[in-house]
């Protein structure tokens, strides 16, 4: 029997996804995922491409699928830069990148998009209609592409984009991983060495009828406690993490003031203050170079530096530029970009290549963030060993040292 492959079903009217299966005129078994109003309409387009269906079924929608994550929307942008270059008709390469997506939720995007073009929308309305997914700054870029005839070019620019700013989100969020797990595990290995290792000891010293050594009784009256209170301190915990979650989403001022204070930890600070730079310039770098003025760009390049000291600072340098200010000057007085960077945006500036100048800034602060995160893992790893050494060795210590003092009497 020959191997299945895989076929394409242009689309009629409103789209569902499908699968299916069936043989086709050689009686070979093949299998497939198809764009169509409804079954019966599939069936008939499949039969009239010499396909006989045996098996046909709606993909499911719902939460199954996953979120539409900003990974999904890089991968989306650049299939769909590949399709135009390739001179595959707008509304085709949709079909194609829709049918061909296995995560249900994008698919759903990708079509509900298309839709709208195929009604004739143009692609940077159609895309503004789902902000969640599509920001600002995606939406302006695909609008130049349309308005200069350069859609192609520029959706290669936006894929590129997003794919270098994913790749630096999953950088620091490595940065911030390693502490977190660190934290993590110390945590759960105290609490299983408290809740089922230090009662076995407590009982087996309650027969020595002596008096037990202050350490050790102080491990021992902690262990009790998270024996006896340890699911209220838990919940006491776990509400307090909710709450600090629930009004960091909603607090503008909270989400600055927690930014402002990671930008001065030690070691993580550095990092995110490198990673902001690098947004700021790769973003400036993007919209330079797709013909977007300069003021309007760096309204679109502060909401882009994931940080909001940065972002009210790009948005002072937006009205400062706005009035006739120099950029460079505009950075200088921020105090948060470095004198190279102010240095290299200014020969920019004065040689007309601001959008060159601005993506070398990135480039090297990318690098940077990717040096000192992998710098900072060497580190935490033998960090990890001695925090969990100090714990474990401590609560270790505390259970024998009656021992090593009955020893000593003895």
């Amino acid at each position: 029997m020959a191997p299945a492959a895989t076929a394409t079903v242009k689309s009629i009217k409103r789209d569902v996804p499908f699968q299916w299966e069936g043989r086709d005129k050689r009686g070979a078994r093949i299998k497939g995922k198809s764009l169509a109003p409804d079954e019966q309409t599939l069936r008939a387009e499949l039969r009239r491409q010499g396909v006989a269906p045996s098996r046909i079924r709606k993909q499911r929608q719902g939460r199954r699928g996953g979120k539409v994550n900003a990974g999904d929307i890089a991968v989306f942008s650049r299939q769909l830069a590949t399709m135009l270059a390739a001179g595959i008709p707008l509304v085709q390469a949709f079909e194609i990148v829709g049918s061909g997506n296995d995560k249900p939720s994008m698919q759903k995007l990708i079509l509900d998009v298309k839709q709208d073009v195929e009604g004739g929308t143009s692609l940077h309305e159609a895309l503004g209609k789902h902000p969640l997914y599509f920001d600002d700054l995606f939406v302006n870029l695909v609008e130049a592409g349309e308005q200069a005839g350069a859609l192609e070019s520029l959706l290669d620019k936006v894929a590129t984009y997003k794919e270098k700013t994913e790749a630096l989100k999953k950088k620091v969020k490595k940065a911030l991983f390693y502490p977190a797990a660190v934290l993590v595990v110390a945590v759960i290995v105290t609490v299983v060495l408290l809740i089922f290792v230090i009662p076995q000891f407590e009982a087996l010293y309650k027969g020595f009828g002596a008096d037990l050594p202050a350490f050790t009784q102080f491990v021992i009256h902690i262990s009790q406690f998270v024996q006896h209170d340890g699911f209220f301190l838990a919940m006491v915990l776990a509400g307090a993490v909710w709450a600090f979650i629930y009004f960091k989403k909603r607090s503008r001022a909270m989400r600055e003031f927690l930014d402002r204070v990671a930008l001065k930890v030690p070691v993580i600070g550095p990092i995110l203050n490198k990673a902001a730079i690098a947004r700021y310039a790769r973003t400036l770098s993007t919209m330079f170079s797709a013909g977007v003025p300069l003021v309007e760009a760096l309204d679109s390049v502060a909401g882009a530096t994931g940080n909001i000291v940065y972002e009210n600072a790009v948005r002072r340098m937006r009205d400062e530029v706005a009035t006739g200010q120099r950029l460079q000057r505009s950075m200088e007085n921020t105090g948060l970009f470095p004198n190279m960077v102010n240095q290299m945006i200014a020969v920019g500036e004065e040689s007309g290549s601001l959008d060159e100048m601005s993506g070398k800034v990135a480039t090297f602060y990318e690098a940077e963030v990717d040096n000192a995160v992998d710098a900072m893992s060497s580190l935490l790893e033998p960090m990890i060993m001695v925090i969990l050494g100090i714990l474990v060795g401590g609560l270790v210590i505390a259970m024998y040292l009656p021992i090593f003092k009955l020893a000593s009497v003895v």
